[in-house]
């Protein structure tokens, strides 16, 4: 019988593994890989809904009947709300057993609101609501890093998304160290949160191998693979270093790596649930790999890229004013955003359906 990896790193080794779907189906298979927290955002929303064509529209259904001048996109939201929920109530005895550090359901604010601290803190506390075991994705925008620190002020755990460099990383750790504190100095309790800060590694090595390639960079676009990996092992030694009290999450996959050479620390290791399944099937052992440095002729060719790989892997490569314009948090911000837009769409699909179809 073959044996999860993951479920070898979360018997063996400080790791814990999140479920990057919050499809009940997949979430409870991810349970018994050892799974202990998962997630939702506007891509992973319509993703569920459209697999379950059939049981959400009867969900869109019932809610316009009992909200009869709800907008299609209110609907929308509610049924992210209500996914959400759901996925939240099977995460709830991982939450007990590790008290509020796990067992969390992440479900992201709005992305149209990347820009507008005060409406993602508005949304963050509201979303923190929902459930007793909810943590609120915010995008590490300018405006992001801002709503970070006060929504942690308010009590809420935040899973920081949209993130892709070490620049990022400690740009988040720093914002909620601020607002620990300042709940600390309030009397405020602080035991029983959460925080994670996501970097999104396969989004870098995406956008630094569209570098590569549009740039004519005379280097092996493969060695984009380490790119990511070389981020997060930075960013996870300088947590260590400094003691932040928010822990490192690692997504997006795109190839072993991503998984492989992250675990082994104190971390999340969040893939999707099909990458759990090429786990599985991979016959890669579970074992701590964080702490083995990137290979110095990896990390040579990787600075060769320029620019661009000094802003994901240098602690000072951006400034926040500048995370809004970098390559991958615009491409990632205009995908969450088309999905919200399709969001609409399948209520409207449902609610007012094309006569000509």
């Amino acid at each position: 019988m073959t044996v999860s990896p993951f479920l070898d790193m979360t018997e063996n080794l400080p790791s814990v593994l999140w479920n990057d779907s919050a499809d009940l189906a997949e979430l409870a298979t991810s349970i018994q890989w050892g799974a202990v927290g998962a997630t939702c955002n506007p891509v992973i929303a319509m993703t569920t809904l459209k697999a379950h064509s059939e049981v959400w529209a009867e969900n869109i259904r019932e809610y316009r009947a009992a909200h009869p001048l709800a907008t299609e996109d209110a609907i929308g939201w509610a049924m992210v709300k209500k996914l959400s929920v759901d996925a939240a109530k099977l995460l709830e005895p991982a939450f007990e057993k590790y008290g509020g550090r796990n067992g969390r359901l992440s479900i992201q604010t709005d992305p149209r609101n990347y820009r507008d601290a005060a409406k993602l803190v508005d949304q963050a506390v509201e979303f923190s609501r929902l459930a007793k075991n909810i943590i609120v994705k915010i995008p590490v925008t300018a405006a992001g890093v801002v709503a970070i620190e006060e929504a942690t002020y308010r009590g809420v755990s935040i899973n920081a998304t949209v993130s892709f460099s070490v620049a990022q990383a400690i740009a988040v750790a720093e914002a909620v160290e601020r607002g620990l504190g300042r709940r600390e100095a309030a009397g405020l309790a602080v035991g029983d949160m959460g925080p994670v800060c996501t970097i999104m590694v396969g989004r870098t090595d995406d956008w630094l191998r569209t570098v590569v390639e549009r740039n004519g960079v005379d280097v092996d676009a493969s060695i984009c693979d380490w790119a990511g990996v070389a981020a997060f092992k930075k960013a996870y030694a300088l947590y260590q270093e400094r003691g932040y009290r928010t822990r490192l999450l690692v997504a997006a996959f795109r190839n072993h790596l991503h998984w492989s050479e992250t675990m082994g620390g104190d971390v999340v290791i969040s893939p999707p649930f099909a990458w759990q399944e090429k786990a599985n099937a991979s016959g890669i052992e579970a074992a701590d790999r964080i702490h083995t440095p990137i290979d110095p002729a990896i990390l040579e060719a990787l600075h060769r890229i320029g620019p661009e790989f000094d802003k994901a892997y240098n602690e000072d490569g951006m400034l926040p004013m500048e995370f809004d314009s970098y390559g991958a948090t615009v491409r990632t911000m205009r995908q969450f955003l088309q999905a919200t837009a399709d969001l609409e769409a399948f209520v409207r699909d449902v609610t007012l359906p094309n006569p000509d179809a």
